[in-house]
């Protein structure tokens, strides 16, 4: 398992919508395990595939408190069935929107139909943060950011932000010193 690097705005990979994963292997449980690393790492409780670059429908996620084992959950083309008429208002954050946190609504239920970790077909009836959690990821799969779901003003305040912090970022990188340039006769001695 590894740890790897998680995109964030402005990466237009994020915006990518991602593919139906033909079958449940070796090689996807591989990447659902660094997926599922990455995302304690960052902290987060979900991550999408595409949110590491790679354009497939899967989506990890773990809700245990802190406190409590581990509960890993895979989703592999998920897909929502059902969604409720209610609404339940969360407040949502992204590892790919770094603290940039806004309260959203999404449909209180829904259930959802997958293939688990082995590649077995599943269904899950999923309510409160389990459903926002779901909906969200989900989202990503097809290149929405929650910060889409926002007002014009929100959004470009969030997105103006993280400009300027990465701006500030990469100006505080000390640059590489120039190479020196060899000398023929120096080599020689």
């Amino acid at each position: 398992m590894a740890v790897r690097e998680i995109l964030t705005v402005p990466d237009p990979r994020l915006r990518e919508v991602s593919k139906e994963v033909a079958a449940v292997t070796d090689e996807t449980r591989a990447l659902m395990d660094d997926m599922l690393e990455t995302m304690y790492a960052a902290p987060g409780i979900g991550l999408a595939a595409i949110q590491i670059g790679v354009p497939e429908r899967i989506i990890v996620m773990d809700l245990a408190d802190k406190h409590e084992e581990p509960q890993p959950r895979y989703f592999v083309n998920p897909r929502i069935i059902d969604p409720s008429e209610d609404v339940a208002p969360y407040e949502e954050g992204c590892l790919s929107v770094p603290d940039a946190f806004e309260e959203l609504d999404r449909p209180a239920r829904c259930r959802v139909e997958y293939l688990d970790y082995e590649g077995r077909p599943q269904v899950l009836e999923a309510k409160g943060l389990l459903a926002t959690c779901i909906q969200h990821e989900m989202d990503h799969l097809e290149g929405i950011l929650f910060i889409d779901h926002l007002s014009r003003l929100k959004r470009e305040r969030i997105l103006k932000r993280l400009k300027r912090e990465a701006k500030a970022k990469a100006a505080e990188k000390p640059e590489k010193p120039a190479k020196k340039p060899s000398l023929p006769f120096l080599a020689a001695e």
